[in-house]
């Protein structure tokens, strides 16, 4: 099979053009991205103020009120008291929209903010790949500003145990 110079060309610029997305890598060390999103309850959010105190835990999940998002924002609520004693400020993020992360976090009595992630940009800033409308389960611990622990394949019903597990770990 022989390719002419131009359709070899055509298809190296089409791959490269397709890297920006995944490029910038989030690991240990790296800056947390500090957007403003949108709650549940319509009101924005500032990442970068959270990071300036304690901890700040971002998790994505894939879909609102499926059973292991379920489990994993039950997780996090039934040790939020834990959490917080930790000094963990909650935050969880899918692509969902306002109106269903407030029936989903009004349906569990989740203690901490839902995030509606609608045009992918909370993902896309922390290298969270996505499967169509649905964000990959994974989670980011942040201290002042920076990424201190990653899960890239995020717990469902031992989220917070994890998460408090990592705690323990990065104290000195």
């Amino acid at each position: 099979m022989s390719y002419s110079f131009h359709t070899l060309l055509i298809g190296a610029v089409l791959a490269v053009a397709a890297i920006p997305a995944f490029a910038a890598t989030i690991e240990i060390g790296s800056p947390a991205p500090a957007l403003t999103a949108t709650d549940q309850n319509g009101q924005k959010v500032n990442l970068a103020d959270s990071y300036k105190s304690g901890y700040t835990l971002v998790y994505f999940y894939p879909k609102a009120d499926t059973p292991g998002c379920t489990k994993q924002a039950c997780s996090l609520r039934d040790s939020f008291a834990q959490l917080t004693e930790k000094g963990v400020k909650v935050y969880g993020v899918s692509h969902d929209t306002t109106d269903s992360q407030k029936a989903f976090q009004e349906k569990y009595k989740l203690p901490f903010p839902l995030l509606a992630d609608t045009d992918h940009a909370l993902s896309t800033a922390f290298g969270v790949p996505s499967k169509g409308e649905y964000a990959a389960r994974q989670a980011f611990l942040i201290k002042d500003g920076k990424i201190v622990w990653l899960d890239r394949e995020a717990s469902t019903a031992e989220q917070a145990a994890d998460v408090l597990a990592a705690i323990d770990q990065l104290k000195p």
